[in-house]
């Protein structure tokens, strides 16, 4: 369960700084009408990050279905327990 949380912890941080070093002031939004010509916000950036969130969501929601599985059969998990009876002879 710790190495989900810290692959968690990690994730948001990757995309807090993403979206730190994205930020501009300034920008408008590129919505098409009667607006004059400005420096316009990149939407790739945005696509991105939103891709990340809902990638990192489900990669996160497979690994707690897993530890859920190996919960049934080790319900301590202790990973040197689940290492040795995992191990092929």
């Amino acid at each position: 369960m710790m190495k989900i949380i810290a692959m968690d912890v990690m994730s948001t941080g990757v995309i807090a700084y993403y979206v730190l070093v994205a930020a501009r002031n300034g920008l408008f939004t590129p919505i098409v009408g009667s607006a004059e010509s400005g420096s316009y916000a990149d939407p790739v950036p945005q696509a991105v990050i939103l891709t990340a969130i809902v990638i990192g969501f489900s990669i996160q929601a497979l690994m707690l279905v897993g530890v859920m599985k190996l919960a049934r059969e080790n319900p301590l998990l202790d990973s040197r327990e689940i290492e040795i009876s995992n191990t092929p002879s």
